[in-house]
């Protein structure tokens, strides 16, 4: 069966793209939305050319698969569609380097580790960014290497729209532009070379405009929320991201990534070798250096593996590590599958914050009354319930919270009588200095000793 895989490896790539999409489409169906997931899908019912929290491409992206289906499977068809077409293009840009085996290969590993498997399950801006940074690595790799128009052109439309899609796409931007200064500094003087740079100008300028209107607010936030206030070495926080890209990038197949970009000075030697593994190391770089200051988020260096998993492929055919391979798959694929096995039967285990809201949420929506506002206590709680509510009414948050997007849209005195969902007991006190009357009138166990949803009826705001 193996032999087959690879007798025919463009066709056996596309069968395993279809093959995954297929199923996870089919999978996402028996999940829950992530609170993070009803609060980009609320976006998408609010568009604009910017956000608090990110810039607008997973809103738009959203809204395009709203028309398809508006239940769990369909917001989740922004990850299927966007990790699908980042495998296929990673093949592409496997060959550019290597043969149609190793590209092969690049896909297997691609959707054999855990940081992947996740990504095709909760709809976040990483969707997005994996697309685009894909099609940006790639179509700026054809760019260089053989200076076709059309090629600057698509470069310039796809940094455009990285940019549009999570703002760590800087990293790949100055990747590039190290790579141009180190390698082909000969592109400088090339008039295509400015053209993409005023496409993707052109792209990414609605959000630009956006941003100044609004006091860069987005750009400050994301700056704030990357970035530790003093600069005490935090060794910890530094050995957790080092430990946490082993297991979403497999022990093994990290451990062989690694140990050869540090070792091989090949790819100093080789443009094309070093371009891609240039954006790996650059990303890696960045957010362990972060790290060193600040906990960072698992998946903020989710990019960094597509050019990974091209290398990787590399590395391994280039030195014939056939058994490193199979038992690296086959840890990954251990891992991928035990997670995967316990999001659908034991979701509480592993991710408390899926917790199955509807139930909550039907019980709230029996205590509604004609002229209630809906309120929660969180974002996440107020997007569920303007996602599962009948004709997804607009919900606010009662008592304050993090600063969001909800704060943008707020009008003044939007305080009224209604009903609140939250997650805490303890959130009584804090709907007291908001409001005159605050009566507990239900409660609801979703999973014991960890989540109970409690329902207040809230009236006479208080005037501040």
């Amino acid at each position: 069966m193996i032999e087959k895989l690879y007798k025919n490896p463009q066709k056996s790539a596309l069968i395993l793209i279809l093959s995954m999409a297929i199923f996870s489409a089919i999978y996402n169906a028996f999940l829950p939305l992530h609170g993070d997931e009803a609060y980009y899908w609320m976006w998408s019912h609010h568009l604009q050319t910017g956000y608090y929290d990110h810039p607008p491409m997973i809103a738009f992206m959203i809204y395009i698969t709203n028309f398809i289906s508006e239940n769990e499977w369909g917001v989740r068809l922004v990850n299927v569609f966007s990790f699908s077409i980042a495998a296929l293009y990673i093949f592409k840009l496997t060959l550019e380097i290597s043969d149609d085996k190793t590209a092969l290969n690049a896909v297997i590993i691609f959707f054999s580790v855990i940081i992947v498997n996740a990504g095709f399950i909760i709809t976040t801006t990483d969707a997005p960014i994996i697309l685009f940074w894909t099609l940006s690595l790639y179509y700026t790799y054809r760019a260089i290497f053989y200076g076709s128009l059309k090629d600057y052109i698509l470069t310039g439309l796809m940094i455009g729209l990285m940019m549009l899609s999570k703002y760590t796409a800087i990293i790949l931007v100055f990747s590039i532009f190290i790579f141009i200064l180190l390698k082909r500094r000969d592109i400088l003087l090339n008039i295509k070379f400015y053209l993409a740079l005023l496409i993707a100008f052109v792209v990414v300028s609605p959000m630009l405009w956006w941003n100044y209107q609004n006091d860069w607010i987005s750009f400050l936030f994301q700056l704030g929320h990357g970035t530790s206030e003093s600069y005490e070495l935090q060794l910890n926080t530094f050995f957790e991201y080092i430990g946490s890209q082993f297991g979403l990038f497999s022990p093994v197949f990290a451990a062989l990534l690694f140990y050869y970009l540090i070792k091989d000075r090949l790819y100093f030697k080789d443009d094309k070798l070093f371009f891609i593994s240039l954006s790996v190391a650059l990303t890696l770089g960045f957010f362990g250096y972060k790290s060193l200051f600040k906990s960072m988020g698992v998946n903020f260096a989710a990019p960094a593996y597509i050019g990974g998993v091209i290398i990787l492929a590399y590395i391994i055919s280039k030195y014939e590590l056939k058994k490193s391979f199979k038992v690296g798959l086959i840890v990954a694929l251990f891992f991928t599958i035990v997670a995967r096995y316990l999001m659908l039967f034991h979701l509480d285990i592993i991710r408390e914050e899926m917790y199955n809201p509807q139930a909550p949420i039907a019980k709230f929506a029996t205590h509604l009354k004609e002229g209630d506002k809906i309120y929660g206590d969180h974002l996440t709680t107020a997007a569920y319930l303007t996602y599962y509510l009948p004709n997804h009414p607009d919900a606010d948050l009662a008592i304050s919270s993090r600063f969001s997007q909800y704060d943008m849209w707020r009008e003044e005195d939007y305080l009224q009588d209604g009903l609140v969902l939250t997650r805490y007991r303890k959130r009584d006190a804090e709907l007291k200095k908001n409001f005159k009357n605050v009566e507990l009138i239900d409660t609801y166990v979703v999973i014991p000793d960890k989540r109970v949803f409690y329902t207040y009826r809230v009236s006479q705001p208080i005037k501040k």
